[in-house]
């Protein structure tokens, strides 16, 4: 019995991707691009915010000392600027 060959259809190679395949791609790489672009916008501002927070942080310290020569303590309740003296201080 002879054996029978498989015909293959071969495609012709394209050129380049049709142009509704090329503007849906372009329109998912420009989405990746701004997700980039706004993520770099964002870690810009933690990094000014951590920044910011470090000057806060040292101005607390600052004031501190400052309540501690005026007052002998910085242990003060923030809503009504009470001094919260130990009990057997007071």
């Amino acid at each position: 019995m002879a054996k029978k060959d498989k015909v293959v259809e071969l495609k012709t190679k394209a050129e380049k991707i049709s142009d509704e395949h090329l503007k849906e791609l372009q329109s998912i790489i420009n989405n990746i691009n701004m997700c980039q672009i706004n993520i770099g916008k964002l870690e810009a501002q933690k990094h000014k915010l951590i920044h910011d927070l470090v000057h806060h942080e040292k101005n607390v310290l600052n004031f501190q000392d400052t309540l501690k020569k005026e007052y002998g303590t910085y242990d003060v309740n923030i809503s009504d600027g009470k001094i919260n003296w130990p009990k057997d201080e007071k």
